[in-house]
């Protein structure tokens, strides 16, 4: 199998290569890894499940690293032994170059894959190791790169702090409850209905009781039409007619 391809990492060619050699960044980084423990400068030992088609294996081998020319490039030795599923034996030539403030990844992977995972024919396994790699690139990428998010929370105090800050936003003010009818004009409604009642019935006849009670409602009417009318008379309004409307046309084409 080979496989050649390249990615850009946003970071320093410097950082990039610090990280392809940190364990806990590439343990993150590498889709199904259990463990990953740096023995010397120049050895990894590894354990990675992989899942090539229907076949799934735990892999256990060692990387050596060749070739070393920091921070450019280096080469990766692969041995992997996943039982009677198969065996992964390789390599791989990695370059780091700079590119517009970021880092650019060309890597050529050579490989040979033994036992069951090799019975399942070459396009299998070349899918399976360009998903693997897209994976590990896009977590290493995330895991290297610098979040823009402490940047752009840094932005937000000076912006309050310059001259030329925005003013603060007040939260607008609840509604009353009740649509703005004071509580006390609704208790007043009852007062004045049960008053105009009592009054009906001092009178003794059976038919003042209504009448008493048409006469407190009259009361409440007359009150709430009062207040809604002095509410809506705070309230400027403007009347656009014709001639208004033509002053504003005119005023604004000059």
């Amino acid at each position: 199998m080979r496989m050649a391809s390249e990615q850009r990492i946003a970071a320093s060619r410097q950082r990039v290569w610090e990280a392809l050699n940190d364990p806990e960044v590439l343990r993150s980084s590498i889709p199904g890894c259990n463990s990953l423990d740096k023995v010397s400068d120049e050895r990894f030992d590894a354990t990675v499940e992989v899942k090539v088609g229907p076949i799934g294996a735990r892999f256990k081998g060692t990387v050596s690293l060749t070739n070393l020319d920091p921070p450019n490039q280096y080469t990766l030795i692969l041995e992997g032994n996943g039982g009677i599923a198969g065996s992964v034996k390789g390599s791989a030539d990695v370059r780091l170059t700079e590119d517009s403030g970021g880092t650019m990844i060309t890597y050529v992977v050579d490989a040979q894959v033994g036992g069951r995972m090799a019975q399942l024919g070459g396009p299998i396994i070349d899918a399976t190791a360009k998903q693997l790699a897209g994976k590990f690139f896009s977590r290493f990428g995330e895991n290297v790169a610098p979040s823009a998010a402490p940047a752009a929370a840094a932005k937000a105090p000076s912006v309050a702090a310059g001259t030329g800050a925005a003013p603060a936003i007040r939260p607008a003010a609840a509604p009353r409850p009740g649509g703005g009818f004071p509580l006390v004009w609704m208790l007043s409604s009852v007062i004045v209905a049960l008053a105009g009642f009592m009054v009906g019935r001092s009178e003794g006849a059976a038919t003042s009781d209504w009448a008493g009670l048409a006469v407190g409602m009259l009361v409440v009417v007359v009150a709430a039409a009062a207040f809604e009318y002095g509410r809506r008379a705070a309230t400027p309004v403007v009347t656009l007619d014709n001639e208004l409307l033509r002053r504003l046309i005119d005023e604004a084409r000059k």
